[in-house]
Order: structure tokens, then C-alpha cells, then sequence
């Protein structure tokens, strides 16, 4: 029996999200499926109720909303996940801050062939 291929990929490392923000796109087409993880690397600010939203592209130009916004995490060091299904090629996490909101991210895909 084969062992199934694993493959980590760090979408956003020390970005400050605020207003309009989204990570790099990851092609990722091979895997069966992904997880996303996002951890804050400082005390985010008035974040509010704001949302991430994983994203889909069938070409890494133009997105689509994917499944379920989540939250973002609330305080320094906390981390959010949520998996991803049926995603086709290319993944990415946005979100849109309220303003003079600020979250310093850390993000990553966790993706299973």
C-alpha cells in the first residue's frame, strides 16, 4: 500500500491584512483535499465580525467564493482552520477588514493527494 502524498504550502507569512486582503494562489489542482489554517501572529485590532473566505479559481485570475466564511482568529497566537472539498485547481484565502482593522497572519494549506 502506498502512502498518500502531503504537501504544505505557506500561502501568507508575516502579512498585515486590512481593508481588502487576500493570500498568494496555490495550484493545487492533484490534491484530493486541503485544509486551510490561518494563525495570527500579533494582537489583531478591531476585527470585528469580519470573515476569511477560501476562494476557488480555474485559472488563478479570477475568484469565486468557496463554502463557508470563517472567522478569523481573535487574538494573538490563536489559530483558525477550515477544510476545503471539490475545489478544482487553484485555492487562496481572502477577507475584507472594516476599517482600521488589522490582523497579522500566518497562512497555510494542508493538502493530501
Amino acid at each position: 500500500m502506498a502512502l498518500p502524498h502531503n504537501a504544505t504550502a505557506v500561502i501568507a507569512r508575516n502579512e498585515v491584512w486590512q481593508g481588502q486582503a487576500a493570500s498568494e494562489p496555490y495550484e493545487c489542482g492533484w490534491a484530493r483535499e486541503a485544509i486551510v489554517f490561518i494563525r495570527a501572529l500579533d494582537a489583531p485590532t478591531k476585527l470585528g465580525r469580519a470573515k476569511a473566505r477560501i476562494q476557488i479559481s480555474p485559472d488563478g485570475i479570477r475568484w469565486l467564493d468557496h463554502g463557508k466564511p470563517m472567522a478569523l482568529p481573535a487574538r494573538r497566537d490563536a489559530v483558525v482552520a477550515a477544510p476545503v472539498g471539490q475545489f478544482g485547481n487553484w485555492l487562496r484565502v481572502a477577507a475584507d477588514l472594516p476599517r482600521g482593522a488589522r490582523i497579522k497572519v500566518l497562512a497555510t494549506l494542508h493538502l493530501k493527494a
